[in-house]
């Protein structure tokens, strides 16, 4: 995997990479996530798409930035500059966790770049919806990955791909970076524009989701007139990975969002 580099509207340098051909889809990670969270979906994504991945700013080799630009709308704007930088003016755009929450954004103030929107995991902001244990909060800000590991993946698929969940939570970033992007994805608040929403959207979620409780996804789906839901029994918050069948789901919905070649 070759890393390029994106400049965000403030300088920061986004380091971000690409495989496959076809229709753009930009893949939007997580809070404090690597692009190498991706891994274990990227080569079943690029057989039949573009797909695109960056690191947030302050992640891996991407450049921290000037601090006051760490929120999720302003992680928005680093995610139009990677698609600049990749010479990609609409793509398909799919959104893990926070990643979610930074792709509403981008497909409220940037909807001529979205052809399509898939929301996995997500929420459209913590005070307007079902909040989650502490206990899981806790379990994340630990960032011990034996803590984590049981919020995200089952028992079965953890103990298969030792590999992808070491990827998964190994997180090249400082303290305060990592502490920036927490307090992005908590003070995230879309609920009020979600209907604004023009792209086509899937929205996907575990029913086990600790992190994110599955009546967001429920609300989320409510207010955005443009969307399908799709809850996965026993999911939990990492089913963008340990689910095979989501995978199914989403190239299914990507292929049938725009005509092919529609997207460029």
């Amino acid at each position: 995997m070759t890393l390029k580099r994106a400049v965000a509207p403030d300088g920061a340098e986004l380091a971000w990479a690409e495989e496959g051909q076809g229709e753009p889809l930009l893949l939007v990670a997580g809070q404090a996530t690597g692009m190498a969270g991706w891994n274990p979906v990227v080569p079943g994504l690029a057989r039949s798409f573009r797909a695109i991945r960056f690191d947030h700013r302050g992640i891996g080799t991407s450049t921290e930035g000037c601090a006051q630009n760490y929120g999720t709308r302003a992680f928005a704007a680093d995610a139009v500059a990677v698609l600049d930088a990749a010479g990609v003016g609409k793509a398909h755009v799919y959104g893990h966790s926070m990643g979610g929450r930074v792709a509403q954004w981008l497909a409220v103030d940037f909807p001529s770049r979205v052809v399509s929107l898939v929301l996995a995991a997500t929420s459209a902001g913590d005070a307007g919806g079902v909040g989650r244990d502490p206990s899981a909060t806790a379990a994340l800000i630990s960032g011990d990955p034996a803590q984590m590991a049981p919020l995200f993946f089952s028992p079965d698929w953890t103990r298969a791909n030792p590999a992808a969940v070491a990827a998964f939570f190994r997180v090249q970033a400082s303290a305060a970076v990592k502490s920036r992007h927490f307090r992005a994805s908590r003070l995230h608040d879309a609920w009020d524009v979600l209907a604004s929403i023009q792209a086509p959207t899937l929205i996907i979620h575990g029913s086990e989701d600790a992190l994110a409780p599955v009546a967001n996804a429920v609300m989320m789906a409510e207010r955005s007139p443009n969307s399908q839901l799709i809850q996965v029994d026993s999911g939990r918050h990492g089913l963008h990975l340990d689910e095979a069948r989501v995978q199914t789901w989403i190239e299914d919905f990507l292929s049938l969002a725009v005509p092919a070649g529609a997207a460029h």
